[in-house]
């Protein structure tokens, strides 16, 4: 009994009553609910239910989903500028704004959407488990999309605007090109051509993370009035995601880099090696990978 009462003081101290009405706003049950269906349906529950089926296909669904999420986001990004970021907030520190002010209202608004747009983000698991794409759901993936509505709930219930809210507005940038490139990606074979930036994608990502957790980080030692105790914990997340996001960079880019380049460097003697069974160097003097013709002397001439 202690201990609710302590939780009900708590509450009742620090949560916004602007937005304690607001759907999932009354207390954290519904959202941990949510969540815990979430993970048992992606990690136990989906995939034995697709192991003897074949993968749906969802083609049309995901795309609308895409464009839908596109939408959402630079909505989110719109909202986050016209609210604040974009002539009336500090960027070195920014206090909550409580009042039913129009502007300071209107960021609350915006920051409800930002966690609804979080819950509605739980359906990429769900499609990579009913396509079978289970390799995609990684430790990184489940706790991003875990830990996102819980950090966007916080914000909603006790910080609706003010510093913290930067993280939703370069967030939801980063989000419209992402979607950009899914909505791209599911369209068919035909278009892989255009989604080459996919490796510039996970460069935007690592440099959203170093802005938010400079951006956190700084504030805690500065007067400010706005929890440092919420600067902290969103300067650790930033500064998780910054290291779980710089792995998968390195495994997927920097690492396949490296071994192809020594897969692909001639190790024989002077007087040649052949390279994929298709190019033929001579006389040490260079190599044609993948390549049809032979290099001696220097000189190229076709097999």
């Amino acid at each position: 009994m202690s201990f609710v009462d302590s939780y009900k003081r708590f509450m009742e101290r620090n949560s916004d009553p602007r937005t304690e009405n607001w759907w999932l706003m009354s207390s954290p049950g519904p959202l941990l609910t949510l969540l815990s269906t979430y993970l048992y349906f992606c990690t136990s529950v989906g995939p034995r239910y697709m192991r003897d089926r074949k993968p749906f296909s969802l083609k049309q669904p995901i795309i609308i989903y895409n464009i839908t999420q596109i939408l959402m986001s630079i909505f989110l990004v719109y909202e986050g500028l016209v609210s604040g970021w974009w002539n009336d907030y500090n960027f070195s520190c920014q206090p909550v704004d409580y009042s039913y002010d129009p502007k300071a209202f209107r960021m609350a608004g915006a920051v409800w959407w930002y966690f609804f747009a979080k819950i509605v983000e739980l359906l990429d698991t769900v499609f990579f488990v009913l396509r079978k794409k289970n390799r995609q759901i990684s430790f990184l993936h489940l706790y991003h999309h875990t830990m996102m509505p819980i950090c966007a709930w916080i914000g909603v219930k006790f910080l609706p605007g003010g510093h913290g809210t930067l993280l939703g507005v370069i967030n939801s940038f980063i989000h419209v090109i992402m979607y950009t490139y899914y909505l791209i990606s599911g369209l068919g074979p035909q278009y892989q051509k255009y989604i080459w930036w996919k490796k510039h994608l996970t460069s935007l990502q690592l440099v959203q993370f170093v802005i938010v957790f400079y951006h956190n980080f700084v504030v805690m030692f500065c007067d400010c009035n706005y929890p440092k105790t919420i600067n902290f914990l969103l300067a650790l997340n930033a500064g998780l995601f910054l290291y779980m996001f710089g792995n998968f960079y390195y495994r997927s880019y920097i690492n396949i880099d490296n071994k192809k380049t020594d897969t692909l460097t001639p190790q024989a003697n002077s007087n040649g090696i052949i390279v994929n069974g298709k190019g033929v160097v001579a006389n040490g003097n260079g190599f044609i990978p993948n390549g049809n013709g032979v290099i001696a002397n220097g000189k190229t001439k076709e097999c």
